[in-house]
């Protein structure tokens, strides 16, 4: 089964890494080994698509993930487009050949008691870096904004009479986001701990005690170390504060579309992974409180 042609091909041709070319060798072999199980000394011109599904069953009953099983018939693929070409086959088996479907991970997010805790009951330090730390994490809550966006905010970016903050989004796009009256409270506390403590700063919203814009590393490490003081979930930042906005808004009638504007995702149907998520829980407190279940 294997051609070290195809590999040559690979490797002075498309100028594939070696750790590529040795990653489509060992997925070619594999395939030869399973085919040979089933047609001894099995041969290019002897594939069909039957026995490529056959391999596809055979993987994933081993527990390899549709994304591992996808890499390998996208090795698969070229090797055989190859033999196409060279006119070693006449015919290309994958030609009608669908990978299984990659499950998309659902978003991680904070349950409300957790988030509760985090705001009410946990210790941020005192002073400016304390009070900062703290809105941040507020912000992120109440907001669902993106770390950029919240990095990117000006001074001038908060309308407090009107309660509504505007940010920049991707590909510049700027939207509005209304807030509630406990981060007028939190935010405007802010400004006059920040405003005593650092005089002299930049047009920023967010600073550093030098009076800089804060940096997108900063802020993720501070988001980490804040929700590993309540949750010991792997994934620990700025975008998991974003899915548990959405989350809790979903959790609490809002409307898809109302989240939809609020985050400033593009489509609809980026929005409405957060219906799944909120089913999964739901599934889960089933499973937990059904005697049956």
């Amino acid at each position: 089964m294997l051609a070290d042609s195809f590999l040559d091909y690979l490797r002075y041709e498309r100028n594939y890494s070696e750790e590529t070319i040795k990653s489509y060798r060992e997925d070619i072999r594999q395939f030869g080994e399973f085919g040979e199980e089933e047609v001894k000394d099995l041969a290019p011109s002897e594939v069909n698509a039957e026995l490529v599904r056959e391999w596809i069953v055979s993987l994933m009953d081993k527990g390899y993930t549709s994304t591992s099983v996808n890499r390998k018939l996208s090795a698969l693929r070229s090797y055989f487009k190859f033999l196409l070409r060279k006119g070693d086959v006449t015919v290309d088996p994958l030609r009608k050949i669908t990978g299984p479907k990659n499950k998309k991970p659902l978003p991680s997010f904070l349950k409300e008691s957790e988030m509760d805790k985090l705001l009410d009951d946990t210790y941020f330090g005192e002073g400016f870096k304390g009070c900062r730390d703290h809105l941040i994490i507020e912000m992120f809550y109440a907001t669902g904004m993106r770390l950029s966006e919240l990095i990117g905010l000006d001074d001038k970016d908060v309308d407090y009479s009107a309660s509504l903050i505007k940010v920049t989004g991707k590909r510049n796009k700027q939207r509005l986001i209304p807030f509630d009256e406990e981060l007028r409270t939190a935010m405007a506390e802010y400004v006059n701990v920040r405003n005593d403590a650092i005089p002299v700063r930049s047009d920023a919203f967010f600073i550093r005690e030098t009076g800089e814009r804060l940096s997108r590393n900063i802020v993720g490490n501070l988001v980490k170390r804040n929700l590993s003081k309540v949750v010991t979930m792997k994934k620990r930042s700025p975008h998991v504060l974003r899915h548990t906005f959405a989350t809790t808004m979903l959790n609490h009638d809002a409307e898809l579309g109302a989240i939809k504007e609020i985050l400033g995702h593009e489509s609809l149907a980026t929005t409405e992974v957060y219906t799944h998520t909120t089913f999964e829980e739901l599934k889960k407190v089933y499973n937990q409180a059904h005697p049956r279940a």
